[in-house]
C-alpha cells in the first residue's frame, strides 16, 4: 500500500518513508508512526508523518 492516502495511515503503522536529506537518493527508513503531519486528504509525494524516533519524512510503503 502506498502513503498517498491520509486515510491508509494510522498512528502506530509500521511505515517506510524517505527523509528530506533522502530524497535525491531514495534511501528508506524504517519506523512507527507516532504523528501525522500532513493535513490534507492526500498528497503525491507521500503523507508527512513523524516516527517514534522523531525522524520526519513522507511515506513510501505501509508495511503493516
Amino acid at each position: 500500500m502506498n502513503g498517498n492516502n491520509r486515510n491508509n495511515i494510522k498512528i502506530g503503522s509500521l511505515v517506510l518513508v524517505v527523509e528530506k536529506q533522502n530524497q535525491r537518493t531514495n534511501v528508506l527508513t524504517e519506523g512507527v508512526v507516532k504523528r501525522i503531519l500532513t493535513n490534507s486528504a492526500n498528497h503525491p509525494h507521500g503523507i508527512k508523518v513523524m516516527l517514534e524516533d522523531g525522524i520526519v519524512g513522507r511515506v513510501k510503503q505501509i508495511v503493516k
